[in-house]
């Protein structure tokens, strides 16, 4: 090749270099400019649209808004402290209150913003509290003294068909087929999570009231995902044990080792024998369950049926949840909830029945 030659592939070989690198180059610019494009669209949006749960924020007197942002971040109400630091100073936004708010995770950011100049909490037309353990029927009366609503048309729209197969196609992870088995009492009994919600109204819509709920329900259970892939539990069987440790969990009971029996009897085909399962088969509260309330015919009485309830029998709380998920090791096969509120665990039912002439006796 003659030297002439040689220089003018060179200098083709060398352009092509650089056109390369020049489209490397804009191509990277272009995706570094669409993601922060998204990155910063995203944190306009609210951290949850179906969050309702009240959040409490305390701003002091003489707080930056770096200050303010970073506690915002930290409760999850923004997506980004950083993004709404370079969104105030660009707007000029300035004159934050200090005071006590009431803000949640389904505000977008600017909204927050907007509360937050004017000083003045999230407008509570309705503050609804769910107790942990409630069943569906004791939330129908709560949300009818709350609300005005009658009990019986809470039940009535709690327990459409139409309307919960509306609500499975908007939560299909959490709600499947399930609920709809021939022994389910109440489908959506365990998927209504006990929390505080708030409402612009002070009557909303019923189908809002039942769906916030249910919309915390997915939220909760999406942040167990894989400790419940790694069980093999759907939500289904998850809720339903959890609602079973819920019921018979006491303020000092310890709640793994609860679990670690259930799980204990379902290994080895004895069954579960949990009074809480009687009494939701009875449909009412007793203080006592008697030997001949043991022989009612439900699916839900676990002491004439093995494995578990058909469903949950109650809207179980976190601990209770994570119970499930995470029993204690244990050999255990029967537990004793005293008078006092304690729980004894022994592994022989002559040890258990002393313990129950022991304690219950005293009654």
């Amino acid at each position: 090749m003659k030297q002439g030659d040689f220089q003018m592939s060179k200098a083709r070989l060398v352009r092509k270099m650089v056109l390369i690198v020049c489209a490397a180059l804009l191509v990277a610019l272009v995706i570094a400019g669409t993601s922060s494009f998204l990155y910063i669209r995203s944190a306009f949006e609210p951290v949850d649209p179906d969050d309702r749960t009240p959040v409490h924020v305390s701003i002091p007197i003489g707080s930056s808004v770096a200050d303010i942002a970073e506690q915002l971040e930290q409760k999850r109400l923004i997506k980004s402290a950083t993004v709404f630091r370079y969104y105030v100073r660009w707007k000029n936004e300035s004159g934050f209150q200090a005071g006590e708010y009431e803000l949640t995770r389904a505000l977008p950011m600017t909204r927050i913003i907007e509360l937050l100049k004017t000083g003045k909490s999230l407008k509570i037309g309705l503050k609804l509290t769910i107790p942990e353990g409630s069943q569906l029927v004791q939330i129908a009366d709560l949300i009818a003294a709350k609300t005005g609503y009658k009990q019986e048309e809470i039940m009535k729209q709690m327990n459409d068909r139409a309307y919960i197969e509306q609500l499975m196609k908007t939560y299909p992870d959490l709600l499947t087929n399930d609920i709809f088995h021939k022994n389910i009492r109440y489908p959506l009994e365990g998927y209504l999570f006990p929390a505080t919600y708030v409402f612009a109204d002070k009557k909303p819509p019923l189908p809002e009231i039942i769906e916030a709920m249910v919309a915390k329900t997915a939220v909760v259970l999406d942040t167990y995902k894989d400790a419940m892939k790694e069980r093999q539990m759907s939500p289904h069987q998850l809720l339903t044990m959890a609602s079973l440790i819920e019921e018979e969990a006491t303020e000092k009971a310890d709640r793994e080792k609860i679990a670690s029996v259930f799980y204990n009897r379902l290994r080895i085909g004895m069954p579960l024998q949990t009074d809480p399962t009687v009494l939701y088969a009875l449909g009412k509260h007793k203080e006592r369950v008697f030997y001949k309330d043991l022989k009612v015919d439900s699916p839900y009485n676990t002491y004439i049926h093995k494995g578990l309830t058909p469903g949950p029998i109650a809207n179980a709380g976190t601990m209770s949840i994570e119970a499930a998920l995470e029993p204690a090791t244990t050999d255990y096969l029967y537990f004793l909830a005293t008078p006092a509120g304690d729980v004894i665990f022994t592994k022989t039912l002559d040890e258990h029945n002393r313990e129950k002439a022991k304690h219950i006796g005293k009654q």
